[in-house]
């Protein structure tokens, strides 16, 4: 339960800052750019958590597992 509401919150944070982002740069344009902008920014701060959960996880994973050599030389002989 805390992992998915740390994982809604931090979507939550970066669609934000994406929409201010985005509304920021529209706005030097015209109202209408702005709302766009700020739209966009939103679905592209939302993606960008959701691949950083999925990264964060799958370096978790490999982390978890065991040190298997890639040779089949046990360099222990030497």
């Amino acid at each position: 339960m805390k992992e998915r509401l740390k994982h809604v919150l931090r979507r939550a944070r970066y669609a934000a800052i994406g929409a201010a982002i985005g509304a920021a740069i529209g706005s030097v344009f015209s109202r209408n750019a702005a709302s766009t902008g700020g739209a966009i920014g939103a679905m592209i701060g939302a993606v960008v958590a959701d691949t950083r959960d999925t990264a964060t996880a799958a370096l978790e994973e490999a982390r978890e597992k065991e040190y298997v050599p890639l040779s089949g030389d046990d360099s222990s002989e030497n």
